[in-house]
């Protein structure tokens, strides 16, 4: 089952959106829905996404628009065109803009299946080198780390310390943890906890102070999470 691989769907096309989803749903996946360029646009920008099936011909913004604003700000999401466009043109500049695959309509759903795992495959080393929480987005091999397309300039131990809580986003962090995983000690001291509390301040300091939505949270008496949700 894929239950933990998330499909975005934008497509105008209402009766062909449902059929998608809930093709994906009977092979494990879970999928969402936009119906236009500026709700697909939106989605992507507030959630993550393991894949994206794109259509071209959509109100608001049209796909190639899409594609070409989220590659500029370096999400590196697989996306799969699945357009009534035929013609070598239409892929040539779809896949020039960072597509990853190109699928005409009508087409067989086995097939979009198919391609939709492959990318999936592809995508997992990427996904090694890439991390991303809603506009927060880090490149581990760049070592560049941006937020709603503004550069964030770490040190180094910032950019270790988000990267941790990126690759454990929406999970609770403790002090602990960060002791013994960001800082490699084997044995937490008080002293220590200060130096890391003064990293949590510089680093919330440079990826919230600027933003509405705030990331990085702190738990009384528990620790941290980074999450773009609010913790109850």
């Amino acid at each position: 089952m894929n239950t933990d691989k998330n499909i975005l769907v934008i497509e105008d096309e209402k009766k062909v959106a449902k059929a998608i989803k809930e093709g994906l749903e009977r092979e494990g996946f879970s999928a969402d829905i936009a119906y236009n360029g500026e709700e697909g646009f939106f989605q992507l920008n507030s959630k993550n996404f393991d894949l994206v099936i794109l259509d071209l011909n959509l109100p608001g913004r049209d796909g190639i628009e899409i594609l070409k604003t989220i590659r500029q700000k370096g999400v590196k999401t697989p996306v799969l065109i699945l357009t009534a466009r035929d013609s070598v043109d239409s892929k040539v500049v779809g896949l020039e803009t960072g597509a990853d695959d190109y699928l005409v309509k009508p087409f067989a759903f086995p097939e979009l299946i198919a391609r939709i795992r492959v990318l999936l495959r592809r995508g997992k080393s990427e996904q090694e080198t890439y991390l991303r929480l809603g506009d927060l987005e880090m490149d581990l091999l760049s070592r560049k780390v941006v937020r709603s397309g503004q550069v964030i300039q770490l040190t180094v131990r910032e950019f270790e310390l988000l990267e941790y809580f990126l690759k454990n986003k929406n999970k609770i962090i403790s002090r602990e943890m960060l002791s013994k995983d960001v800082w490699k000690e084997v044995v937490r001291a008080t002293p220590l906890d200060n130096v890391i509390d003064v990293h949590i301040t510089h680093l919330r300091r440079k990826i919230d102070d600027h933003f509405a939505a705030k990331l990085l949270h702190t738990l009384r008496g528990v620790g941290f999470i980074l999450s773009d949700t609010k913790p109850q």
